[in-house]
């Protein structure tokens, strides 16, 4: 027998906390600070303070998780609007969970309807869908389903046969709910 003995693994999990590096933490508020700091204007209605809360709590989460910006600071302009919506609704739904003030403001002169930011947030997440598509495929969703024409007006618009643009449309709205389902955005159709 041998007298040397196999080292043994520790069977305890490392619990130090991997961090994003400071320079890398730099570039992406270089990169991308402005874009949130504008959309999240937008959606807090223009409370300065409330989107600087949220566009720092963003830069939080994205020190906590450098796995999420792998491939590099200059592509993680999506994940840092989708973090930073998740915290936006978190922020509106925590308001919206306080008791709300009295006044004397009579009800039917208050404005009814959904949310501006749901809005902001939809669009920009369509947006960023859309790019995931091939050219042709967004060029048909947009013809049809964002400007609203008919398969006529979009073959003349696109200088293409009705025939193609019904095609198109198919496999562009079959690719399109693959984006959104691969992006967790899976809307109602």
């Amino acid at each position: 027998m041998s007298d040397m003995q196999a080292p043994t693994k520790s069977c305890k999990k490392s619990t130090e906390l991997v961090t994003l590096d400071d320079e890398t933490l730099a570039e992406l508020i270089r990169l991308h600070g402005s874009y949130l700091r504008g959309a999240l204007m937008k959606i807090t209605k223009g409370d300065r303070a409330r989107a600087e809360d949220i566009l720092q709590e963003t830069m939080v989460r994205a020190w906590q998780h450098p796995e999420a910006i792998a491939s590099g600071p200059e592509h993680a302009r999506p994940w840092l609007f989708t973090v930073a919506r998740r915290i936006a609704i978190d922020h509106f739904r925590m308001q919206a969970a306080r008791p709300q003030t009295t006044t004397d403001e009579i009800p039917e002169q208050r404005r009814n309807g959904a949310d501006p930011y749901d809005g902001v947030l939809l669009a920009h997440d369509m947006q960023v869908a859309l790019k995931e598509l091939q050219p042709q495929q967004r060029e048909i969703l947009v013809e049809l389903h964002m400007k609203g024409r008919s398969m006529a007006q979009a073959a003349e618009a696109l200088g293409i046969p009705v025939g193609t643009v019904k095609s198109r449309n198919f496999y562009a709205v079959r690719a399109f709910r693959q984006v959104l389902e691969a992006c967790g955005m899976a809307y109602a159709a």
